[in-house]
């Protein structure tokens, strides 16, 4: 199955529970947010692998908000979405702030962050917009929609691959899409 960038946004706005978590998200009303990560990568794989969809094992909302650095924002905003959604394992960081923890030059937008995210089929996201799904793909979604696991450009090196083998071998993925190819 050869899936463009208009069928991975199909593949969210056809799943319902993914449409509840987009519209809560918005409600947070955090500046430039995205979905991304796993929520994405995890359904597209799915899809292409004709499997059901399996369970966030968390939501991660990026968002950049360069005058609210404190840690106690994201709790406070994650706080808010479980009070809409309690099910799900929110995850929310501000990019504004995440240089400092992962040791990189300063962040000039949640993009530039999730950029930098361990694969280049995790560095997708997504957001809503009025009711329109946005899709953004940081580097490309040739990875994604081939199912190959690569390291970003930011982590191609020996310490990022080998951190990028073990995500691969901690979260079970060749269980799960037999179908993954590593080029790591």
């Amino acid at each position: 199955m050869v899936m463009s960038a208009q069928d991975v946004v199909g593949v969210i706005e056809s799943d319902p529970g993914a449409m509840r978590v987009l519209r809560a998200a918005a409600d947070l009303g955090l500046p430039d947010w995205w979905i991304g990560a796993g929520f994405v990568r995890n359904r597209v794989w799915d899809a292409i692998s004709g499997i059901p969809v399996s369970p966030d094992r968390d939501v991660d909302i990026a968002y950049f908000d360069p005058d609210k650095l404190d840690p106690r924002e994201d709790a406070r905003a994650e706080a808010q979405a479980l009070v809409a959604l309690p099910e799900v394992p929110w995850e929310i960081r501000n990019q504004a702030r995440m240089h400092l923890r992962n040791g990189d030059e300063p962040y000039t937008s949640t993009l530039d962050g999730i950029s930098r995210w361990p694969e280049t089929a995790t560095c997708v996201a997504v957001t809503l917009r009025g009711d329109s799904v946005r899709l953004v793909s940081c580097h490309g979604l040739t990875d994604l929609v081939g199912m190959v696991v690569r390291p970003s450009p930011t982590m191609d090196n020996a310490a990022g691959r080998a951190k990028v083998q073990r995500r691969v071998e901690v979260k079970g993925w060749l269980h799960r899409w037999t179908g993954l190819r590593l080029e790591i």
